[in-house]
């Protein structure tokens, strides 16, 4: 039986690298699984060498204070992989986390195939670690077509799959009058998966609700949470007396509501794209400490966070980032969305022509015959 183990680092990496093990699944079922992953692959019946809150750590700062900790669990799985002894090694974003431990289980057994997905971004900063890549990727799968050139250069083997997250899906029609009562526009919040996130960015996001409800009687704010954060936020939302709020962590509940949605709040990230995808007018927050940030604007390449925005070279998406990202900015903005149509209209149809570009529609199908024809190699 061949096997694969799946690395992931955080919850749109498990998220992503669900939907294509799904999709190999449909054609192969001689093939045993184990991984670094979380509800996502669970669902799949896959299991989880740990819980994935274990290694997800976001900015320089938290890195460096948890150095040895990262250290010593970089170690522990690579030792389970290798004793795994998987064909392929499927290691999907995450970067800081997931290459090195590829790197590790290539040095020592160089026959495990490395296939990484979600290129590093290196058309925003460190260009010079491609070189260091060729020595340990057998294979990365793309998910932007401008990604390819850099790529090339170091004759690195490529494929572009285009993102799955933006595949259309047949979904099951779901009920969400239970969730959203009183027949009340939805503004959609994604205030992020990751502890430091939420701690900076949900007290503001709470203080844009209330300036809202000064003005506005007939929305619904529901936030898009994970499990882990689910009770904590509802908890939260109750402490604070919002009673046209909720949190949500189901996956396609969150899905629905979404598409039920009049604007969308989003830390930049994945789910930028799929807000866009959906044809949501959005903008984009996002705040970290002013060392991390610093050690980033001296790093980066590009003029803007979010990746619609780069492709376009563009503001289209507003950034409201470090100093920018505070509740009277937010609200100045879905303010003015909201009583502008043509504004929103205008957004829309400058991301619809990015999107368009990403778009495959069948990029689980290009990613996971990848993994089949290097088991077939094996």
């Amino acid at each position: 039986m061949k096997k694969i183990f799946i690395l992931t680092g955080e919850p749109s990496g498990d998220k992503l690298a669900s939907k294509v093990i799904s999709q190999l699944k449909k054609s192969r079922s001689d093939i045993e699984y184990l991984s670094v992953g979380g509800e996502h692959l669970k669902g799949l019946g896959i299991q989880s060498l740990y819980d994935l809150n274990e290694v997800t750590y976001l900015g320089f700062t938290r890195v460096l204070l948890n150095i040895f900790k990262i250290k010593k669990k970089i170690d522990e799985t690579v030792k389970k992989i290798v004793e795994f002894n998987p064909d392929i090694l499927f290691s999907v974003d995450s970067p800081d986390f997931t290459l090195r431990v590829a790197q590790k289980v290539k040095k020592i057994n160089f026959n495990i195939k490395t296939i990484h997905f979600v290129a590093p971004q290196v058309w925003v900063w460190r260009e010079s670690r491609i070189k260091h890549l060729k020595s340990f990727l057998d294979h990365v799968l793309l998910l932007f077509p401008f990604e390819k050139k850099y790529f090339d250069k170091e004759n690195i083997q490529t494929t572009f799959t285009g993102h799955p997250l933006l595949e259309s899906e047949e979904k099951i029609k779901i009920d969400i009058t239970q969730v959203i009562k009183e027949h009340k526009k939805i503004i959609s919040i994604f205030p992020g998966s990751r502890d430091s996130e939420i701690t900076v960015l949900l007290p503001i996001l709470l203080s844009f609700v209330r300036k809202m409800n000064k003005k506005y009687e007939d929305i619904f704010f529901v936030f898009h949470s994970t499990k882990k954060h689910n009770k904590s936020i509802q908890d939260k939302l109750i402490k604070e007396g919002l009673k046209n709020c909720g949190s949500i962590s189901d996956e396609k509940i969150k899905s629905e509501i979404l598409k039920s949605s009049i604007f969308a709040i989003s830390k930049s990230g994945t789910i930028s794209l799929e807000i866009c995808n959906l044809m949501i007018p959005s903008i984009i927050i996002y705040k970290m400490n002013f060392l991390n940030f610093f050690i980033i604007k001296m790093l980066v390449k590009v003029k803007f966070a979010n990746i619609i925005n780069i492709a376009a070279n563009e503001e289209i998406i507003p950034e409201l980032l470090q100093g920018n990202c505070n509740s009277e900015n937010i609200f100045k903005n879905v303010d003015e969305y909201l009583n502008n149509p043509k504004k929103i209209t205008n957004q829309i149809k400058k991301f619809k022509e990015i999107i368009k570009n990403f778009k495959t529609n069948k990029s689980t199908e290009i990613a996971s015959s990848v993994l089949i024809d290097n088991l077939n190699q094996n």
